[in-house]
């Protein structure tokens, strides 16, 4: 009970220094969504992103990706989605801590079932069950290996061994095994997979001394050094068949993936201020960039980046004060990952926050939720004005299937009316919808084919899917046809600001009647001059700007935009038009 009363107290302290700014919600795809929220605090401002999606089962799951396939290297977050992206659709974040130098992952790799990398038992991993569940806990790594001999200790699985260990490499490591003056090595082929608590059984084919040895795909290599490398010349002679073992100290039987990373940040629902795992003070303490993952008492998934190191911007968080954050988000359990320049959270290829090394960071790992339903990607142009002006004059529409499916994609006009529709079993791949809908006859049984109506108002495209393994998806995507407002100029482009002002002028078409309000903004949307509103008419339409900001002064030397933006009955429309502005005499 005082723990909770404590932890009560924290929050309501936070609450006292802390406000929200409103959070813009995204769908990213079917049941998975994104905000992106700023808390200003007495710290600074913190940028939050937050991913939320289902419990990972049926046509999601929660899996871990190992950079370019190999433990040898690293690959950014977005570039594993586009090398995945026929696979799934996926949103995901940073993965364990590596090694800088080389990528290897400081703790466990487990993916389907194989496992990759150790456990750091001083450390927290966590494991995905089978039916959707984050088992955060310690783990630790225990091995053996048996020839002609007795049953040896085996330390290391892809990590490189120091004096007197031995090592197991297997293909998931890289092209060859690190060279080691001094050391023995044997080849084992065919080399099974490497699940845990089971006996891996391989003959020695070849064997080497103080060389790099091939890791061909079914292949491992066995690398021993000091006593360890006599053991292994005299008991692992070519053609003997070895056993091995690569087994955790706990009964993992139904997680299929695993990552470490660590500390601990909520466990049964409550946040953990001192986990007591191997870090230092000044990895938990300083507020940061951080990277979390956590899951609600429903099962619903977590992922959570913090922004850090950019003053003004956002200051990070403490590991402690990301473990309220979680809390306060409905997590019931959570786990920290990397953080620093690795903190990052991608979708579909593209990264969504603002990583503290100015670019995205090469990772070794990464934990990604990944949807196997149809997904239709957002239409180009979220407000299409086919006028003829050149802008947003054309529409892409499109869907993709990571599996074999019947699939029933339907166009609905703003009336309700089916426009167009195409219904049969379609391979995986990405498939386009034409708009405007292609043309039709213009009565039964006829020839003559009448091209269809462009009708202005909201557009649904919605596509349902039964794929190989009798799972149902659906994927709607909307869009608004709207030509209120179209072929904006402005001049002069390039903008001398003078004390004595000067003369702008703001041309536009408007097709009918509609609340139009221009604007001058600053890089990122701040509005540097509102410029005017009124209740416009349909017709040629003027307004001019002179020259100046709100305190009818010059405005500041930079690049800005024009905006002009009608409101009617139809929504919303915007056009913009980017102007230089320098600085001038007199």
């Amino acid at each position: 009970m005082p723990r909770l009363l404590a932890c009560v107290a924290v929050l309501v302290g936070l609450g006292a220094f802390a406000e929200t700014a409103a959070a813009q919600t995204a769908q990213l795809f079917p049941g998975v969504t994104y905000d992106r929220v700023v808390e200003f605090t007495a710290h600074g401002p913190v940028a939050i992103s937050v991913v939320r999606g289902p419990r990972p089962v049926g046509l999601y799951r929660l899996r871990t990706v190992l950079s370019n396939e190999s433990v040898l290297g690293r690959e950014t977050v977005s570039s594993m989605e586009r090398r995945l992206a026929g696979q799934a659709t996926m949103v995901g974040v940073n993965g364990d801590y590596s090694r800088f130098a080389d990528g290897v992952p400081s703790g466990m790799l487990m993916r389907d079932g194989v496992l990759v990398t150790p456990p750091q038992s001083e450390r927290s991993s966590v494991g995905i069950t089978l039916d959707g569940l984050l088992d955060v806990r310690r783990v630790g790594f225990r091995g053996t290996w048996r020839g002609t001999g007795a049953v040896r200790t085996l330390q290391l699985l892809n990590k490189q061994p120091a004096r007197d260990q031995i090592a197991l490499f297997t293909s998931d490591w890289g092209r060859a095994t690190p060279r080691f003056a001094g050391s023995f090595s044997v080849v084992l082929a065919p080399f099974p997979a490497s699940v845990p608590d089971v006996d891996l059984v391989a003959p020695v084919v070849a064997t080497a001394q103080g060389a790099a040895l091939p890791l061909a795909p079914g292949t491992a290599v066995l690398v021993a050094r000091g006593r360890a490398a006599q053991s292994l010349r005299s008991e692992a002679t070519v053609g003997t068949e070895l056993t091995l073992r690569v087994g955790l100290s706990t009964d993992w039987g139904i997680v299929a993936d695993a990552i470490g990373g660590g500390p601990v940040l909520v466990r049964d629902g409550r946040p953990v201020a001192n986990a007591g795992e191997a870090f230092t003070s000044s990895q938990i303490v300083p507020r940061q960039p951080r990277t979390a993952i956590g899951q609600t008492a429903n099962g619903r998934l977590l992922m959570v980046v913090v922004d850090g190191r950019q003053p003004g911007y956002s200051t990070g968080m403490t590991s402690f004060e990301l473990a309220l954050t979680l809390l306060r988000l409905g997590a019931v359990r959570a786990m920290q990952l990397d953080g620093g320049g690795s903190s990052t959270v991608a979708f579909d290829g593209t990264v969504l926050n603002s990583p503290s090394d100015g670019n995205e960071r090469p990772i070794s790992t990464a934990l990604m939720l990944q949807y196997y339903g149809v997904y239709a990607s957002p239409p180009l142009e979220p407000v299409l004005s086919p006028n003829g002006d050149g802008v947003a004059d054309a529409q892409r529409l499109r869907y993709k299937l990571v599996r074999l499916a019947t699939a029933t994609a339907t166009l609905r006009a703003p009336d309700g009316v089916i426009a167009w529709e195409d219904s049969g079993l379609r391979e995986a791949g990405t498939y386009d919808v034409a708009f405007p809908p292609p043309a039709r006859p213009v009565a039964e049984g006829e020839s003559a084919m009448e091209p269809a109506a462009v009708a202005e108002g909201r557009w649904t495209l919605t596509v349902t899917t039964t794929d190989d393994q009798g799972l149902t998806s659906t994927t709607v995507r909307r869009f608004v046809v709207n030509t209120t407002i179209g072929s904006l100029r402005v001049t002069p482009r390039l903008v001398v600001a003078r004390r004595s002002g000067g003369r702008v002028v703001i041309r536009w078409a408007q097709t009918r009647r509609a609340r139009v309000r221009v604007t001058l903004e600053r890089r990122g949307g701040t509005v540097a001059r509102a410029l005017g509103a009124a209740l416009l008419p349909a017709g040629q339409q003027t307004m001019i700007w002179d020259g100046r900001a709100r305190a009818r002064k010059p405005v500041p030397a930079g690049r800005y935009l024009v905006r002009v933006t009608a409101l009617n009955g139809l929504g919303s429309i915007s056009l913009t038009q980017a102007i230089t502005v320098r600085r001038g005499t007199g």
